[in-house]
């Protein structure tokens, strides 16, 4: 791109392998293409307002402070919590009983 490329009140923002033009604005545009956002809860219980069946089946991975958990009933990023089940213990419904066990928790889409 050469200097007589640019117009006046014209801007160019070189965005990985693509250029993008942004006409006189105080933000300039990004187009770069984001991964699929995970939700910031989700839970396995389909009675529960965060069961997401279609994202289940994809396969979500949850690193619970640097350690891949594989019993994780329900997570919270944004809270800093997962609830893990508790041995064979059930409820009265016939629910497993969970563990609320606190810190940094990661999701990711499993390949």
């Amino acid at each position: 791109m050469s200097a007589g490329d640019i117009a006046w009140g014209t801007r160019y923002i070189a965005n990985s392998s693509r250029m993008v033009q942004n006409k006189m604005s105080d933000t300039p545009k990004l187009t770069v293409p984001s991964p699929t956002p995970l939700p910031d809860r989700l839970s396995v219980d389909p009675a529960s307002p965060y069961y997401n069946e279609a994202l289940l089946a994809r396969g979500i991975g949850i690193r619970f402070k640097g350690v891949e958990k594989r019993n994780v009933e329900e997570y919270c990023v944004s809270e800093g919590w997962i609830k893990v089940v508790a041995g064979n213990a059930r409820d009265r419904h016939g629910r497993p009983i969970t563990i609320t066990l606190k810190g940094p928790v990661e999701a990711f889409l499993e390949s």
